[in-house]
């Protein structure tokens, strides 16, 4: 029984790492470039996260972002635009996403063909451990109100956007698939179109346990900064921990573990299933009936595959429209082709491009 419980909780984390580590290994297929496709302006920006201040594990508050700006933005003045938020993976920031993802190239390839145009958003996640999760947590800061409140309103208050839900689109890959799904569920009053790609951790499955190699690492480290010398799964583990079983008590890395002397931990292990979205869709289905659309796609080579069908299912069952797309492919290598040829289209076709559109 002990085994199975922290299987079932390591799990999250591998299932995580195991699409993650991919992308540090597979070479990124790159479409074509798109002929008489115009360029588009790049601006880097950093954007204050008050959602962030005070966090205990010391992540920056003041976060990159990379802002694309269309082809027509600078010379139509009086004109304004929906806004795309794409959100990054385990084990990168923005501009390490920037480059999976083949921008501008292929924001500037989905315009060509026919996209509408719109601003698109890279905000920046990464945290001492490698990853927020997008979720709420004093140790880390509440990554979740930072995408949903910081990050829209400065975009807003600072470019010429349609400041309404239904002109928002919110996509994310692996992690940032894990925290499109999250918040997306929770905030419907801010995006009004979803594209969730190859989510990671949407529930518990087995895996190897977590050792007491982890529990000695732990114990040697004196500031968060000192994991930057662990292993990929290890801190993997940490950023989870740091995300979803937070302790302010207990420093220095005010997280609590899934187990202690080797034991699990029933509370621990409780919390960490409790962040599942398979285990709070059910709460959230009003909420995803508001989208204007949604849509989701993993590849076939993908571990991650499983539990995207399952969320697929569960959409199914209660009646929310939304595609669904196994294509060929790993959990990478075909990232810049869904972003140009699928995600931007998409959100060409279901966003608001006049304001009062609904």
């Amino acid at each position: 029984m002990r085994s199975t419980r922290v299987l079932r909780a390591t799990s999250l984390v591998l299932a995580l790492a195991s699409g993650v580590s991919l992308g540090a290994q597979v070479q990124t297929e790159v479409p074509p470039a798109v002929p008489g496709a115009r360029p588009v302006s790049v601006e880097r920006v950093k954007i204050h996260g008050a959602a962030l201040e005070g966090n205990l594990e010391g992540d920056a508050v003041d976060r990159d972002t990379i802002v694309f700006l269309p082809p027509s933005y600078a010379k139509d003045a009086s004109r304004r635009y929906p806004v795309v938020y794409a959100l990054h993976g385990y084990s990168i920031g923005a501009e390490q996403w920037a480059g999976e993802i083949h921008v501008p190239q292929t924001v500037e390839g989905a315009f060509a063909q026919g996209a509408g145009e719109m601003i698109v958003v890279l905000p920046d996640s990464k945290t001492a451990h490698n990853g927020s999760m997008y979720s709420s947590s004093v140790t880390t800061g509440d990554f979740e109100r930072f995408i949903a409140h910081d990050v829209v309103a400065y975009v807003d208050a600072h470019y010429r956007t349609i400041p309404d839900r239904s002109s928002r689109g919110l996509v994310g890959h692996s992690m940032g698939g894990y925290g499109a799904t999250r918040i997306g569920m929770k905030h419907p009053d801010v995006f009004g179109s979803l594209y969730i790609m190859s989510p990671c951790c949407l529930a518990p499955r087995g895996s190897g346990p977590a050792g007491p190699d982890l529990e000695k690492a732990v114990a040697d480290m004196k500031t968060p900064s000192d994991g930057e010398k662990l292993p990929f799964f290890t801190r993997a583990q940490l950023a989870t921990a740091a995300a979803w079983s937070p302790n302010p008590k207990n420093p220095p890395l005010y997280l609590d573990l899934p187990t202690k002397d080797g034991a699990p931990q029933p509370d621990v292990l409780a919390k960490w299933a409790a962040n599942s979205p398979l285990a709070f869709v059910d709460q959230y289905v009003g909420n995803l009936r508001q989208y204007r659309a949604i849509a989701m796609d993993v590849g076939d080579q993908d571990g991650l595959r499983t539990d995207a069908g399952k969320l697929h299912e569960v959409l199914d069952r209660y009646g929310i429209a939304n595609g669904f797309e196994v294509y060929p492919g790993t959990h990478t290598s075909k990232v810049a082709d869904r972003f140009q040829n699928h995600v931007l289209k998409f959100f060409g076709r279901t966003l608001c491009f006049e304001p009062g559109c609904r």
